[in-house]
């Protein structure tokens, strides 16, 4: 049978005929492969046409999903997908000992990071499905939940080791820092791309007002890694959107500033560069048994469950995860890590630049830095290239809200290098055009 139609014929014989077409069409109405039979009388002839269904994911058949699954760049997709199983099975690997040491069930943690990724992956698959238009009102959404809870946070939240990041909602402990990340990097490059368009517009001096607002509470809490996560992405973007070069030396000079600032009047980060800088001035337990862990692994490691490190790490299930893989399962494994990490972030960006819209250029190349970036800052702390900070190592850490966050993150991402045809993006630029106009 023909993929179009099938037609069926019968000599004219009686008028009950008719009935008996009219039945038999119906029957293959119900068929799940057949559709709209009609029934029709060529003179010496009856004739019933129907039409086979398109299967599910065809271009013919345009479904939410379908227009998703035929747009979505499917290798990035595929590699955030094997980082995700790499994080379980490193956490299956890194977390049974650091929940024995203190008591717990040796797969608490285990199963907390599979439960926080269920709804991760949710988080990241709904989100892939959004436009840009979406995307921003989101974002934006977003971004003033997360402010709101920052300051909640400074206010209520309880202090631990010095610093105020955290607060528990309906028993769920957030870290709205997390949250506000990748909304940020949308606002901004939102507001980026509209400078671009509307040179009359104060966008860029919007941007830096955000970035000040939202640097100026996580220094407050403190947090310096993030500060300066967030300070570097948001250079990215403003270079990205053809800064000139008096605004690079310039914001280099404000950052290096702030950074001496804070060595200066901010103990615990003099005492993390000391101790980076001559390592028998202070502590350095855990970056030591970091790299006591790549050098035990050898390039093909010990063996799932034989790691010798993790027993003593404190935070071998979330910040030093990585070194965790290289002891168990060699370096192989984590310049394997790596080529993953360096595909989801060149993929982005060449995807990002192959976009007319300014917006979704920026915005999705602002969130593979900030992806890169984070990435890039925990494997250098675990191989002692930069001062120790807690930063969690994309989907392979334990934290849910760093997971959800990524999530979040990366899905739009997904939704942002979306192959869309060429009138859509031109009915957005009409759009934005004529609010321009207005």
């Amino acid at each position: 049978m023909s993929r179009e139609a099938a037609a069926y014929w019968m000599p004219r014989s009686s008028r009950g005929m008719t009935a008996c077409f009219a039945a038999a069409a119906e029957i293959i109405s119900n068929h799940p492969h057949f559709l709209n039979p009609a029934v029709t009388n060529l003179g010496d002839q009856w004739t019933i046409s129907v039409r086979k269904r398109p299967p599910m994911l065809s271009r013919e058949e345009r479904t939410p999903f379908s227009e998703w699954w035929w747009t979505v760049d499917k290798p990035l997709f595929g590699a955030i997908l094997l980082l995700m199983l790499t994080g379980v099975i490193l956490s299956l690997a890194a977390s049974p000992s650091v929940a024995t040491r203190i008591g717990l069930d040796p797969f608490h943690f285990f199963s907390r990071h599979v439960m926080f990724l269920a709804p991760s992956f949710m988080v990241l698959l709904g989100v892939s499905f959004l436009s840009p238009r979406a995307i921003r009102r989101s974002a934006l959404i977003i971004f003033t939940l997360s402010i709101i809870l920052i300051v909640v946070t400074l206010a209520i939240g309880p202090e631990v080791k010095g610093s105020r990041r955290w607060i528990t909602l309906l028993g769920v402990n957030i870290q709205a820092s997390e949250i506000a990340k990748p909304s940020f990097v949308v606002i901004a490059a939102w507001l980026f791309a509209e400078s671009t368009k509307r040179p009359e517009m104060p966008a860029t001096s919007m941007a830096l007002v955000l970035l000040l607002m939202l640097v100026s509470l996580l220094v407050m809490e403190p947090d310096f890694g993030q500060t300066m996560l967030i300070l570097m992405v948001w250079g990215s973007l403003f270079f990205i959107a053809g800064m000139r070069m008096i605004w690079v030396f310039g914001l280099a000079g404000i950052g290096a500033a702030g950074l001496f600032s804070a060595y200066l009047f901010v103990p615990h980060v003099a005492g993390r560069i000391k101790r980076f800088m001559n390592p028998a001035s202070g502590d350095t337990f855990q970056v030591d048994t970091a790299m006591e862990a790549f050098y035990n692994g050898g390039w093909f490691g010990l063996g799932p469950g034989e790691g010798i490190a993790k027993r003593s790490l404190p935070d071998s299930h979330t910040d030093f995860v990585f070194a965790v893989a290289a002891e168990e399962f060699g370096i192989v494994l984590c310049l394997a890590m790596l080529a993953l990490f360096a595909f989801v972030v060149i993929r982005t960006l060449s995807r990002a630049y192959a976009n007319e819209d300014m917006f979704s250029r920026f915005a999705a190349s602002g969130l593979a830095i900030l992806f890169g970036v984070q990435a890039a800052i925990n494997m250098s702390v675990n191989l002692q290239l930069i001062p120790a900070k807690g930063m969690t190592l994309p989907f392979i850490s334990y934290g849910g809200s760093s997971i959800v966050s990524l999530a979040y993150g990366v899905g739009m991402m997904l939704a942002l290098t979306r192959l869309r045809p060429r009138t859509e993006v031109e009915s957005i630029g009409h759009a934005e055009a004529m609010r321009s106009y207005a």
